[in-house]
């Protein structure tokens, strides 16, 4: 991999909720309209809370 390849990702912002199983669509949702603007969303649970986390990607945009 080229030193160009490769990306760094900034953690923006964290939240924690309730658990509920449509923030996972609410990420997906997210990831697919804003992943060309830079922008990453993650999301975990751990017991009854779900964490989402927004990342900024450095670097090049990803290869189709």
């Amino acid at each position: 991999m080229d030193e160009d390849d490769s990306k760094t990702l900034a953690m923006l912002a964290a939240k924690v909720f309730p658990a509920a199983t449509t923030l996972v669509d609410v990420v997906d949702f997210l990831n697919k309209s804003l992943k060309r603007e830079g922008y990453i969303f993650g999301v975990s649970k751990s017991g009854d809370k779900m964490t989402i986390v927004i990342y900024r990607a450095d670097g090049p945009e990803p290869r189709e």
